[in-house]
């Protein structure tokens, strides 16, 4: 049991200190929901919730699109800067 309440805790606190810095690193206009004082605090002061709290809630949203497309395949003998290269 003492294993296990010593991954916990490690675990919880790299997850406090990623969220200390990510919330300090990231710039007050695009933070959501709070500012980044009270961020701050939430985060340090409520235990375990509150750096879930901020990767939820108050991070800024990344940049949306998801995967990226693709370029056409296009086959060698279809591919003109290929045959140029022959």
């Amino acid at each position: 049991m003492v294993r296990y309440a010593l991954i916990a805790v490690i675990l919880l606190t790299a997850l406090t200190i990623y969220a200390l810095i990510d919330c300090a690193r990231t710039p007050e206009a695009k933070m959501r929901s709070l500012p980044k004082w009270s961020w701050l605090v939430i985060i340090i002061f409520v235990v375990g919730i509150g750096p879930i709290a901020w990767i939820i809630a108050g991070r800024p949203e990344g940049p949306s699109g998801g995967r990226r497309k693709k370029g056409k395949i296009v086959p060698p003998d279809d591919n003109p800067d290929f045959l140029r290269r022959l």
